[in-house]
């Protein structure tokens, strides 16, 4: 089964037509003008999976917040997805189950994104769907992808984290260090000149004292 192109931060995500548990979409229309998150799962009424999206639709008050709609994947037919939904919901104590799930029964989407797992195959050999991450902004664009293996359940307060990071630094001119959350300081661009800082960052600029004697660790409170 040959993988498609892979896709690189900054490329523009193709759209796709599929069938999907709410019905057929056009990917692009589906989106609107807002961020997407596109994540993908092995199989339908699997363990991890199903905690996986009972997570997620825990957390779709916050994904609304930050105006980013979760879209799942799974190798299995719509009609499979709405029996398994049923399960999600039980397991996860939810009254509904507000987002869509796409049906790629042939795993013709899954090999367009690359988003098989070689190491783990199912009973007949083929290569299980990994879970993948795909964070899409407003004008198309790939801004993050992870690619996690079958076995390995995904942190989705860690995507959030990721997407605020984004949406802040494409705003401010400022990175994220390591652990950081929303409120936390922010290291100002290498690209921001020093008599710019006070126009920019008027909360102060605190520079971080290093043997090498480069001043080129700077924090800022949180634009």
């Amino acid at each position: 089964m040959e993988s498609g192109k892979a896709l690189n931060i900054g490329d523009t995500f193709p759209n796709f037509q599929a069938e999907t548990s709410t019905g057929k979409i056009d990917f692009y229309d589906w989106m609107e003008k807002s961020w997407a998150i596109l994540f993908s799962h092995p199989a339908d009424y699997t363990p991890v999976c199903t905690t996986e999206l009972s997570r997620v639709a825990a957390l779709l008050p916050e994904f609304a917040k930050r105006d980013v709609k979760p879209i799942a994947l799974s190798c299995d037919s719509a009609e499979s997805h709405l029996g398994w939904i049923e399960d999600i919901k039980a397991y996860g104590k939810l009254t509904s189950f507000d987002y869509p799930i796409i049906a790629d029964k042939k795993r013709e989407l899954a090999v367009k994104f690359n988003m098989l797992d070689k190491d783990e195959v199912n009973m007949e050999g083929i290569p299980l769907t990994c879970r993948a991450v795909f964070i899409i902004d407003n004008n198309k664009k790939l801004r993050l992808s992870l690619l996690y293996p079958a076995t390995t359940g995904r942190n989705f307060d860690e995507i959030l984290r990721c997407i605020d990071s984004l949406k802040l630094t494409q705003e401010k001119s400022v990175a994220t260090p390591a652990d950081w959350k929303q409120g936390d300081p922010c290291m100002v661009l290498p690209t921001v000149k020093t008599e710019n800082i006070p126009k920019l960052f008027p909360a102060g600029v605190t520079i971080v004292t290093v043997p090498s004697g480069k001043e080129y660790l700077r924090k800022t409170p949180q634009p």
